[in-house]
């Protein structure tokens, strides 16, 4: 039996703050009246804010794989080609589904310890003279991984090329939590859901689309109904949905949104980038390796952190929780048992990772996985070195 509150340190779904409970806690009400008008364009209009665009953000009642699916059916047709980069187990998955639909994908593969490589996205681009590449589809933070990719750099190679294909990016676990600008980088299709950084329970998928999708959508030969945009954009117009919408929870992505918009984007991000920052120092006492090997790809959401050999990370997650009550995420598919996840998203500060870190550090004694001591207080040398100034003057401490 274990007293308290359960931490939940996996990099999603993550925890649900206590505001955003109260803000769902409420009767369900007429979804064709003037009151579910006005939640309607607070959550539209709001998103957009978050997404850092000016143009539509689509939402529907699906998980983020629904939102992967609306990106694909509202933008290309059976054969054509598209480009994907092999991050992690989220990018299998997502080839994986464009080649159920008759896609061709050309995925490029890598070793799971570094984000897209924006040079070699240019060199197939370039020599793609024919321009049969339709779309470049890349997922921006890799959780299975822990390991970003820098979209602003891709959107450069592309542009470099100056070839026409959409630019299309998995968000699903960056958004709200990662520094995401959807206008400036020019991407055409972000894809994200509502139990990453939006802190809420899973069930709300979210596209944001530029014009150039928009058009795309009008001449390409994918079936589609329940995730067509313009279905959906024609009644968003006046804040309604064309089907049932998942009320309550919208009543929470308001609130969530105002939390993001209270608290400041920037200030949200730089957050995220301190509590990363910590962890990593922590795993680096403890002279583990973390999974990812580049740093200027670090995640911000999760560090991924390898095991020793011999010691299987699935069993140290069993000992966490039977002895500490604490949820760590598991190593996906080609790091199965190799690797254990260190959520640090949403609702977390310093005290709430700091009570993370020692769990594992516990752990790993109890587990009796060979390590040095003095992780947790070397998070904490870190935490307290934070620059209480503002948020942009940590973030260059961080980038430097």
């Amino acid at each position: 039996m274990h007293q308290g509150r359960h931490f939940l340190q996996i990099p999603g779904p993550s925890p649900v703050p206590d505001r955003i409970l109260r803000a769902m806690d409420m009767p369900v009400i007429d979804h064709r009246s003037a009151e579910f008008a006005a939640l309607g364009r607070a959550v539209l209009e709001g998103s957009q804010k978050v997404f850092q665009t000016r143009g539509p953000v689509v939402i529907f009642p699906s998980s983020g794989t629904g939102a992967w699916e609306a990106a694909i059916v509202n933008t290309l047709s059976p054969g054509d080609k598209v480009l994907m980069v092999e991050t992690g187990h989220f990018a299998t998955l997502w080839r994986q589904m464009a080649g159920r639909f008759g896609i061709e994908v050309d995925f490029m593969p890598g070793d799971w310890r570094r984000g897209a490589d924006p040079i070699q996205i240019e060199a197939r681009l370039a020599a793609d003279t024919a321009h049969s590449i339709k779309a470049v589809m890349v997922v921006h933070n890799e959780t299975s991984t822990g390991a970003t990719s820098r979209i602003s750099d891709i959107r450069a190679a592309i542009d470099r090329t100056s070839h026409p294909a959409l630019l299309m990016v998995d968000t699903i676990s960056s958004l709200g939590s990662v520094d995401y600008r959807h206008d400036e980088w020019k991407v055409d299709v972000s894809v994200s859901c509502s139990q990453k950084g939006f802190m809420l329970p899973p069930g709300l998928g979210f596209n944001a689309i530029s014009e150039k999708a928009r058009a795309a959508s009008r001449t390409n030969r994918m079936p589609r109904s329940y995730f067509d945009w313009e279905e959906m954009l024609k009644p968003n117009a006046k804040g309604f949905f064309p089907y049932t919408p998942a009320t309550n929870l919208l009543y929470g992505l308001r609130e969530a949104i105002a939390m993001l918009l209270e608290e400041g984007l920037d200030n949200v991000f730089a957050r995220h980038q301190r509590l990363a920052a910590a962890t990593r120092a922590a795993v680096n006492q403890w002279g583990l390796e973390v999974l990812c090997q580049e740093p200027s790809e670090f995640s911000p959401v999760l560090t991924a952190v390898m095991m020793p050999p011999g010691h299987d990370a699935d069993q140290f997650r069993k000992v966490v929780l039977d002895n500490f009550n604490m949820s760590l995420g598991a190593g996906l598919s080609k790091v199965a048992g190799k690797v254990f996840r260190i959520g640090h998203l949403g609702e977390c500060n310093e005290l709430t990772l700091l009570g993370a870190l020692t769990g594992v550090e516990m752990g790993l004694s109890v587990a009796g996985v060979p390590h040095r001591p003095g992780g947790v207080e070397a998070a904490m040398r870190l935490l307290e070195q934070r620059d209480q100034r503002n948020a942009s003057s940590y973030l260059k401490v961080v980038s430097t």
